[in-house]
């Protein structure tokens, strides 16, 4: 017995509705492997993200299409008495009375399938159109009772950004607890929220670019698509193609709002870096768009610039898709014939006369078309040879090169990042033999074997994995020849932390003319702590010791040539090291001038000692408030050791 269904829903709409449900899989398939060879073919994450949303349309639409078609021709069948549920239900019936039987028997198990297959679909949207509803309330709860306004530093740069966005939409900005990165939320007044923790643990320059990320997402109308895409996979969440394609969609469009952010900011490296922190504050509501989405290696790679492994594989995702096109393709074909075989009889019927016409009325066009379709084999199998001709010489030359028992995925890594024969013999001439995930690292950050011949002629003899670091840094010979005349011999190593920190060969001959007699490691501490050529210029004109390691001391407690020139001034003359002291304990200039307006004439040592006393101009009132006579500075550092002017010890 068929099984009970909605009363707005007849036995044929919902044959129909089940057929159309069941034509969606080869449906979407075919639509999903277009999609990936179209977004193969871009360049941009833009137009990529427009074919994404456009083929969502089409899959949305599929199943519409599909279901007016079936019912406008169930109407036809009925007019002409043969009713396609028993053609699909068992397209080999004749005309006997034990077949009718049959017939009709089974007729009737096709029904109660699609009644229980549209009866699952409809308990499935309801499941998933649950999930979606409680997602947005919770959101709207969340909003209401768990944010605050943020301050106005904060809402000055919010409002910044938004002018050089161009967006005139009144936007409300938050503070929240709730949340671990920034997100947006809302369609026609939409809410930026900014966590405590995006507020206090990124730098400005960070926070004005997720900021930028989150109004790219306002100023593209990016929550109206986010909506749609939630109600297709509410309707489709049984096609693991819909769920691959809003995947894509919406890492697409955090890559289009991360080149929004860098191009409006114009500092990867920190936007890069905030990403990294986010990432590790993961935490964001489904419904939400937040500036942490999407696979953090390929953002951060996009954003840096750099060449990712997933980015050559787009020959790859072309062949696969196209591929994958053509099985759905035939599968749909499969299926309009088991479902509708009257219909694909009716459809193939003229064709075949128009062929037996064709043929008795063109024996020659006959001829030529057979004499075509034979040279398009040969050509075929001509075509088959040589690629399999070519993949087999590119294997044997790697294993000319020492590369054997490469697997599948291997071969196919080395072949997208052009790793040749020819490349490996160049490398093994210098010296090297790296194994193939080398090769690729070598490869991907542009190691040549001239790069490697370079450094050698230069005396360096790296290894594999500091070749690969030098490259990344940009370290090649020049950069090594130009250190080496400015007086640094730097090892490999320290070659790198050398470019990674930016001192320059320019920088270590300013140094050096400076009066400074430096190693690799007091350079790299000397750039990391800011030590400019100016900076000891400075020093050196107020008399101080401009050895590396005390200008170091002074540069990390702040010591400025100012400051030396103002104790310099109030008759005061110390030494480097006194001076680090003083900052240490921040004896300030005008403390000083304070110790002396009470009539003491303090030396750098009894300025320093009082000061770690606590020996404050207020104390010395106090003292002579009581009648003290002969008051010297050791004596008021004695009266505050021993506490004697302290309230307890008054009563």
């Amino acid at each position: 017995m068929i099984t009970a269904m909605p009363h707005w829903l007849s036995p044929h709409a919902m044959h129909a509705l089940g057929w159309s449900l069941l034509h969606f899989l080869w449906q979407g398939t075919a639509l999903a492997a277009l999609a990936a060879v179209l977004m193969a073919l871009c360049r941009r994450s833009s137009a990529r993200y427009v074919v994404g949303v456009s083929v969502l349309v089409l899959m949305s639409l599929a199943p519409l299409v599909t279901l007016w078609y079936l019912q406008q021709n169930e109407v036809a069948s009925n007019g002409r008495n043969s009713s396609p549920l028993v053609s699909a239900a068992w397209p080999l019936a004749t005309s006997t009375n034990s077949s009718a039987v049959s017939s009709q028997t089974l007729r009737v198990s096709s029904s109660d399938a699609i009644a229980w297959l549209v009866q699952a679909w409809l308990f499935g949207v309801a499941i998933f159109s649950l999930r979606s509803a409680g997602g947005f309330v919770l959101l709207e709860r969340e909003r209401r009772k768990r944010s605050s306004v943020v301050s106005e530093r904060v809402l000055e740069i919010c409002y910044t950004l938004q002018d050089h966005l161009g967006i005139s939409r009144t936007i409300q900005y938050c503070e929240c607890k709730w949340l671990q990165a920034p997100a947006v939320i809302g369609w026609f007044r939409p809410v930026v929220f900014l966590p405590a923790t995006a507020l206090t643990g990124l730098s400005e320059d960070q926070l004005q670019a997720v900021i930028a990320h989150e109004l790219a997402h306002i100023q593209r109308l990016d929550a109206f698509v986010n909506v749609f895409q939630v109600c297709v996979e509410t309707l489709l969440f049984y096609h693991p193609a819909v769920w691959w394609l809003n995947k894509r969609i919406r890492a697409e469009r955090e890559h289009c709002c991360d080149d929004i952010a860098v191009s409006l900011c114009g500092n990867p490296v920190e936007y890069a870096r905030a990403l990294t922190l986010m990432e590790e504050w993961r935490s964001a509501p489904v419904f939400a768009m937040a500036a942490n989405r999407g696979p953090l290696t390929d953002r951060i790679m996009r954003v840096l610039g750099l060449k990712t492994l997933g980015a050559g594989m787009r020959g790859i995702g072309l062949t696969g898709g196209l591929l994958c096109l053509s099985a759905a393709l035939l599968a749909g074909n499969a299926l309009l014939n088991l479902a509708h075989p009257a219909l694909a009889r009716a459809n193939s019927r003229p064709q075949a006369v128009t062929e037996s016409a064709d043929k008795s009325a063109k024996p020659s066009a006959t001829h030529n078309s057979v004499s075509q379709t034979t040279d398009t084999r040969t050509k075929t199998r001509t075509s088959t040879r040589t690629e399999t001709t070519t993949t087999t010489s590119y294997v044997d030359g790697l294993k000319g090169a020492g590369l054997t028992d490469l697997s599948v995925d291997t071969l196919i890594a080395l072949k997208v990042q052009d790793v040749t024969p020819e490349y490996v013999r160049g490398l093994q001439e210098q010296g090297l033999h790296p194994d193939a995930e080398k090769l690729i690292g070598m490869r991907v950050q542009g190691v040549t074997p001239e790069y490697v011949r370079d450094l050698r002629a230069a005396g360096l003899n790296p290894s594999v994995d500091q070749l690969i670091g030098l490259k990344v840094q940009g370290a090649d010979a020049e950069y090594y020849r130009g250190l080496k005349e400015a007086g640094i011999d730097a090892d490999i190593d320290r070659l790198i932390a050398l470019k990674v920190q930016g001192v320059t060969p320019q920088y270590v001959r300013e140094l050096r003319a400076a009066g400074l007699a430096l190693t690799a490691d007091q350079v790299i501490s000397m750039k990391v702590q800011d030590v400019t050529p100016q900076y000891v210029k400075g020093m050196h004109e107020q008399g101080m010791d401009v050895n590396a390691n005390n200008l170091i001391s002074m540069r990390v407690q702040d010591v400025t040539p100012e400051y030396v020139r103002e104790i310099k001034a109030l008759g005061l003359a110390p030494s480097s090291d006194q001076v680090i002291s003083m900052k240490v304990q921040d004896v300030t200039p005008e403390y000083i001038k304070a110790l002396q307006a009470a009539g003491f004439n303090p030396s750098i040592n009894d300025v320093i000692n009082a000061k770690v006393q606590d020996v404050t101009p207020e104390f010395i009132a106090r003292a002579k408030q009581h009648g003290f006579k002969d008051l010297s500075l050791e004596k008021i550092i004695r009266l505050r050791q021993l506490g004697v002017l302290d309230s307890k010890a008054e009563l």
